[in-house]
């Protein structure tokens, strides 16, 4: 090989050298874009992930926001509710106890007007039978007296149907709730404190008194 030929061989080896260098170059710098941009993209990524996460506790925190006021809504209609229901239950009861008393004082006044109507026919029955008592046995025989004494039968049956009753009184023991003692004696077959005639009969209506027996009581 001749010297030119060497100085040839040499410069293209520097070429070769030169060129690879270059080429280690490019893949160097091409290798340092990369990571570059893989170190951005890891960047991007990070930024990406914090943000969703933000966005999530975000959400999170709304949702919890959003919740805790449905719940207050919700404990707050429940707390109407009640009160609601505690008021028809107070408005109910006090229409029950309305009707009740309005029922008690119907039935007191229906009583007080009974026994005012009571009060006024019972001298018609005294009258009745003081005169029935005054006839003989050959006056009861007759039509009229035969039509008084079912008169009165009917009408003392009327009197018993809506709950009018005499008062025992002749043999039982005096009680001044039902009888009115207007005379004293002494009988030696009778016991104390009894009745051994009655001047007036009593009545009661629904067990409550209308007028008192007059009566007599012995060894009292």
């Amino acid at each position: 090989m001749t010297e030119k030929d060497l100085e040839e061989q040499i410069e293209i080896d520097d070429s070769q050298d030169v060129e690879e260098g270059k080429t280690e170059d490019v893949e160097s710098e091409s290798e340092e874009e990369m990571n570059e941009k893989e170190n951005e993209e890891d960047a991007l990524e990070g930024v990406d992930i914090k943000a969703e996460e933000e966005e999530a506790e975000t959400k999170e925190t709304k949702k919890g926001f959003f919740g805790k006021a449905k719940k207050e809504k919700k404990d707050k209609k429940d707390i109407e509710i009640e009160e609601l229901n505690d008021k028809y239950k107070r408005t109910m009861a006090e229409f029950d106890n309305f009707r009740k008393r309005t029922e008690k004082e119907k039935a007191q006044m229906y009583e007080v007007g009974a026994k005012e109507v009571i009060e006024k026919i019972l001298p018609v029955i005294d009258n009745f039978e003081r005169g029935l008592s005054s006839l003989n046995e050959e006056e009861k025989k007759s039509p009229f007296a035969d039509g008084m004494d079912k008169i009165y039968k009917q009408l003392t049956k009327t009197l018993e149907e809506i709950g009018v009753k005499p008062i025992e009184a002749v043999g039982q023991e005096f009680n001044p709730d039902f009888h009115n003692a207007v005379m004293r004696g002494e009988d030696e077959e009778l016991g104390e404190n009894i009745i051994s005639e009655e001047f007036q009969k009593g009545y009661l209506y629904h067990d409550t008194v209308v007028r008192h027996s007059m009566v007599k009581v012995v060894n009292c």
